[in-house]
């Protein structure tokens, strides 16, 4: 198997951004209301079980996903916006859409909240994807 090369600096900067999506994704400016009422919590409840470890560990999984996804842009050898695209898409569409459907389907989950999550996953591994291949 061949050595592929990491960008360390592209791997965090997709980190980054996709940490931040995050914070924009769930106000109540994009989708925070729908997802609140969705989970059945009310803003002053996510706010006192919000702990600052909560938010290491979602940087640094976005970490460990950019960090893969690198290894796989570079497997794929894509250079190009449109390339890292496809290549997020994809891996959204077989390891993350899928498997959280999976998920939700039998929690019982409403398809709508999964659509909210599992939406800002998919653009999240667009995002990242697109990172990774231009910054190779």
């Amino acid at each position: 198997m061949e050595e592929i090369h990491v960008n360390l600096a592209a791997v965090l900067v997709a980190a980054i951004v996709t940490f931040i999506l995050g914070g924009l994704w769930y106000t109540r400016s994009l989708f925070g209301n729908p997802w609140m009422k969705l989970v059945g919590k009310s803003e002053d409840e996510l706010r006192k079980g919000a702990r600052p470890t909560n938010y290491v560990i979602a940087f640094i999984s976005g970490l460990i996903t950019a960090y893969v996804l690198a290894l796989i842009v570079g497997y794929a050898g894509s250079t190009t916006v449109w390339g890292g695209a496809g290549i997020g898409a994809l891996c959204w569409l077989g390891f993350a859409g899928a498997t959280s459907y999976l998920h939700n389907l039998f929690a019982g989950r409403p398809a709508r909240l999964w659509a909210i999550d599992s939406g800002y996953s998919l653009v999240c591994f667009i995002l990242a994807g697109v990172i990774l291949a231009i910054w190779r």
